[in-house]
């Protein structure tokens, strides 16, 4: 859940965005049929199994609009729900459900497919002590959601952005001009607290990377043989990560590797949405 300065300052610029796209001068459709303010109910229901995730987002989505909207809700972020089931009542003014609905409904369709699909993958390493980690893959400007949704379905976040840590990857590498050479000077450059990592493609990459010093190593898209045999170069002197096209149906191959991390950017890049509704609309 967000705390309250992190929802003013970080989500609700986004949210404010997101509606002001919806509602560029006025809800035509709203407006012709509700001229008047007018209170009434409408009703949260999942239409299929999963994790529900961006509640607090929903919510706010209404409350932005109309700060007396109450929002009742029967389950929390992190809940398995199953179709059918409903999740809570949105009392206010009809004019302001009508409007935000859209706007709600994306925010948490999204949101809860990616903690949904999160949930499922890391549910395939269950009994390792692999971390699965999510990548900067993400919406343009709903990354602060995206992550979130990560978290909730039970995976681990990687940076955040740029300015969150050092990952050499192979254009970096190309423009230091080796492997060696970039994390050189990444050591020089980077403050003395954040950790160095780098990522490579094949086993002299590897052996370049160790023998720099890299704190962790990302192996990118190798073979099941190429895996074990960088693993074995790499022997516990830095943390490993493997990386590459990591989806449901893959990922069980690397569960006994002996590996640290696993990043996936299927996460969020190619998580369904979950179907959920905002039904039965009616005056009270």
């Amino acid at each position: 859940m967000y705390d309250q300065i992190t929802l003013k300052l970080n989500v609700d610029p986004f949210i404010l965005g997101a509606l002001k796209e919806d509602i560029t001068s006025e809800d035509v459709s709203t407006n012709s049929v509700m001229p008047e303010a007018c209170m009434g109910k409408v009703e949260l229901i999942c239409k299929q199994d999963g994790i529900i995730c961006g509640l607090q987002v929903f919510k706010r989505v209404f409350e932005l609009l109309d700060d007396t909207t109450v929002t009742e809700l029967y389950c929390k972020d992190g809940d398995e729900v199953k179709a059918g089931q409903l999740m809570g009542v949105v009392t206010g003014d009809i004019r302001v459900l009508l409007s935000g609905e859209r706007t709600a409904l994306n925010y948490l369709q999204r949101m809860s497919g990616i903690a949904t699909y999160t949930y499922k993958v890391a549910g395939l390493l269950a009994g390792s002590k692999i971390q699965l980690l999510d990548t900067r893959k993400t919406t343009p400007n709903n990354r602060i959601f995206e992550k979130y949704a990560v978290r909730v379905g039970g995976g681990h976040n990687h940076r955040y952005n740029l300015s969150d840590g050092v990952l050499l990857k192979d254009n970096h590498i190309g423009a230091a001009g080796g492997v060696k050479e970039a994390i050189r000077m990444a050591k020089e450059y980077a403050p003395f607290v954040r950790k160095i990592e780098v990522e490579v493609e094949n086993l002299d990459m590897v052996k370049e990377a160790v023998e720099a010093g890299a704190d962790i190593i990302m192996l990118d898209n190798m073979s099941d043989e190429m895996l074990k045999e960088a693993i074995g170069i790499i022997d516990g002197k830095a943390e490993i990560e493997v990386s590459g096209n990591v989806t449901a149906e893959n990922i069980e191959r690397l569960k006994n590797l002996g590996v640290d991390y696993i990043s996936s950017g299927a996460l969020t890049h190619s998580a369904p949405i979950m179907d959920i509704s905002l039904k039965n609309l009616h005056r009270i």
